[in-house]
Formats: structure tokens, sequence, C-alpha cells
């Protein structure tokens, strides 16, 4: 197979189904995302946005279809999971920190133990995206002291301690009360605005108008419509989308 290169797609799923038991979640589900792009899935609850970010982590295998992540296939039993999530970092709704790490143990732990890399280096890093999320101060602070906005930055900045290629982000602001979704989403703002490559799964319209390149709306295990922000909100042609955008607008 040819090498991967910068002006391919970072990121590529082709006709993904995937069922649980005789439930069909995705139903050929196909999309690009280009390196530095940031692309917003959205829809309704039950629609498979959440599984499609869990297949493209290799969290849930494929039933057919194909999933390349800088050209290679997430599907391919020989596939390094570990690799694969060098490359791909998620963020999900539950901040899952270890409760009797601090915040800096947490954002170092993966770097140490499972890239076994220089302790200096890690910690260096690790001052460096704390700060990063605005939380220098709150380094030797236990998740049991942080609010729920604050563990958010801190399971982020977990995530980009891996120096991955591409940030999934499956509705990060779910959980949180209204003040802390902002200092989350300016975060991740931050970060697209860098030039990180992010699939966003969020509920979130302002925000996904705001920074996404590229808008994808499922419903039922299908993709229904898709485009850029400023054309997909203004002139959504189908009747399940428009139902959906005028319930949550």
């Amino acid at each position: 197979m040819a090498a991967w290169t910068p002006d391919q797609p970072l990121l590529r799923l082709a006709d993904v189904h995937k069922s649980f038991g005789a439930v069909e979640v995705l139903k050929g589900v196909g999309f690009d995302v280009m390196k530095g792009e940031v692309v917003c899935i959205i829809g309704p609850s039950g629609s498979g946005k959440s599984t499609i970010l869990r297949c493209i982590n290799a969290l849930v295998p494929i039933d057919r279809g194909s999933i390349l992540v800088e050209g290679q296939e997430v599907n391919d039993p020989r596939l390094d999971k570990l690799a694969l999530r060098r490359k791909v970092g998620m963020v999900f709704q539950q901040y899952n920190l270890f409760p009797h790490k601090t915040a800096l143990q947490n954002v170092m732990m993966a770097p140490l133990q499972v890239l076994k890399q220089d302790k200096a280096e890690v910690e260096a890093r690790a001052h460096r995206l704390m700060a990063k999320v605005r939380l220098q101060d709150k380094e030797q602070s236990y998740p049991g002291e942080l609010s729920g906005g604050q563990q958010q930055r801190v399971a982020i900045a977990r995530s980009l301690a891996m120096n991955p290629e591409l940030m999934l982000f499956d509705e990060v602001t779910a959980a949180l009360d209204p003040e802390t979704v902002k200092e989350v989403l300016v975060t991740i703002r931050e970060l697209a605005e860098e030039g990180m490559t992010c699939v966003l799964v969020t509920h979130e319209m302002g925000f996904a108008r705001e920074v996404g390149d590229h808008i994808y709306f499922t419903d039922r295990g299908v993709i229904v419509e898709h485009g850029p922000p400023k054309e997909f909100f203004a002139r959504a042609s189908d009747p399940r989308t428009r139902q959906f955008l005028d319930q949550i607008l």
C-alpha cells in the first residue's frame, strides 16, 4: 500500500456498518476529514454519532466497510491498537480521571506507563499542557477538588499528552453546568485554531457553526445531510434535518 501523504484525507470512512445484536446502528456511513479540518457530527440521541467515534478509535469493531487513519485500516485484525491510539486521542463525556492521582499525574500517566517516555520530558510537556488548558494553578489538585469543566480540561490535556494527529470529542460538554461549558469549548476552539484535526459529536449548535469546517447530520444510522456550517444551517433541505434544527435552535 502506498504511504499516506497530507494531500489525502487524514481520516476516511467508507460504507461503515455496525450492529449491536439485531439493532443496526450504522448503515453505510462514509466521510473524509482532511488534516487540520474540524468536523462536527450532530443528530438526535441514538442516531449512531458516538458509535462512529468509537469505531474510528477501534474501541468498537465494525461489521463491514473501511476506516482509514493516515492510510492505515482500523479494521485490520493485525492493527496495532496502541499505535492507533497514539495517533487518535479521544475525550469522553465522562472524564475518567484517576481520583487518587493529581491533575498533573493524570496527564503524565499514559506517556510514562504506555509509551515509556523519559520522566523529565513527560513532566515538562505536562506542565505546558496544563498551562494550555489554563489550569497551571491546579496541577497538584485531585479530580475531586476540581469542577466538572476543570476535570474535562484535564482530560483534554491528558489526551494531548500522547501527541495525537486527530482528536475525537464525544459530547464532552453534555454533563457540564452551563457556566463550565464555555471554558471547555474555548479550549477546543483554541486547539482547532492551532490546526489540530478534530471530529466532534456535539449538541452545541452555536459552537458547531463557529468552529466546524463541515457539519454532518446523522439520523437512524445514516448521514442524512452535510455541508459547510453557513450553508448547512441556512439551507438544510432534508425534512429530517429541518425538523431537528427547528427543535434545538
